[in-house]
This record gives C-alpha cells, structure tokens and sequence, in this order.
C-alpha cells in the first residue's frame, strides 16, 4: 500500500507542476468557470434522470410512455458526461493532491461507474424493445428498482462530488 501511496504523491506532485495545473491556479476566472459549467452539466443530468426515473416509478409524467420519456432525456444523460469528465479532469490538473488523494473522490467514482450501469439497464432493453418495462408488473417492479438505485446514485455521486471539498486527502 505505500507503494502505491508514494506513487500516487509524486504523480500528484508532478501533475501539479505542470504549466496546465499552475495556469488553471493562477488566471482568477478558470476554476470559477470550470465550477459553473461542471454544475451546469450536473444539473442537466440530475434533471434528465430524474424525469426517468419518476417516470419508471410511476409518479412523474404518467400521461407519456416510457419509452418516450427515455428517448427525450436519455441523451440529457449521456452529452454532458463529456463535459463533466473535462471540466472535472481540469480540476483535478488544477489540485491533484486535494482530489486524487482523497478517498471521497474514489467513492464519487466508484458511485459514477455503478450509476452509469444501472442507466444502461434501464436503457439497453428499450432499445430492443420499447415496451419492455411495461410488458408485466415483474418488470414493471424491476424498473420502479432500477429507478430507486439510480436516483440515489446520482444523488450520492452530487453529495460526494460537493464533500471533496471538505474531506482531507489520504
């Protein structure tokens, strides 16, 4: 383990010697607009998971179809991961010590990856078959589950996303 800890320091250290790491520090507006847009981005995901997953539960937007819902919010979901991993890899050049070493980043990244496979387990069968979520009240239990898993993903990967800021590093 301390292996990889010494590992870890001298590539933070080394990354935060960089001239990309010591401009994002220095020019006042970067980190700000950095900040604005990578919440921007969050909220278009957050907004767009959300209406699908009310929907799958059966308590948002019960006048449309499933299969309309994910084909209008879906690609809410999918464009702004891009820019969160842009914005969010610039800010980690900018402070790699405070965000690699901490353990609440790795949780946030571990919550990212598990959010965005129960969203392809929403996803994948819709597009094989647009009614599959409402085909039997099995499946339709399995939707309103998926929808409980990914909403509180998303929800803990926003709340680990704002205690990094607050967490020590390792």
């Amino acid at each position: 383990m301390s292996g990889y800890l010494n590992l870890l320091d001298a590539f933070c250290t080394g990354l935060a010697g960089t001239p990309a790491s010591q401009t994002i520090k220095s020019v006042a507006w970067i980190i700000p607009t950095l900040q604005t847009v990578h919440i921007l981005a969050v909220a278009a995901v957050m907004t767009s998971v959300l209406m699908i997953d009310l929907r799958l539960l059966g308590v948002g937007a019960r006048e449309r179809t499933i299969p309309w819902i994910a084909h209008r919010f879906l690609p809410y979901v999918w464009w702004p991961l891009p820019v969160l991993f842009a914005t969010g890899a610039s800010l980690i050049v900018a402070e790699p010590v405070r965000t690699l070493k901490s353990p609440v980043f790795l949780v946030k990244m571990g919550l990212l990856v598990l959010a965005v496979g129960v969203t392809l387990v929403c996803q994948v069968p819709l597009r094989r078959d647009a009614q599959h979520w409402e085909r039997s009240a099995s499946l339709r239990w399995a939707a309103r589950c998926i929808a409980i898993a990914s909403l509180s993903l998303w929800v803990a990967i926003v709340f680990a996303g704002r205690w990094i800021a607050y967490a020590q590093g390792a």
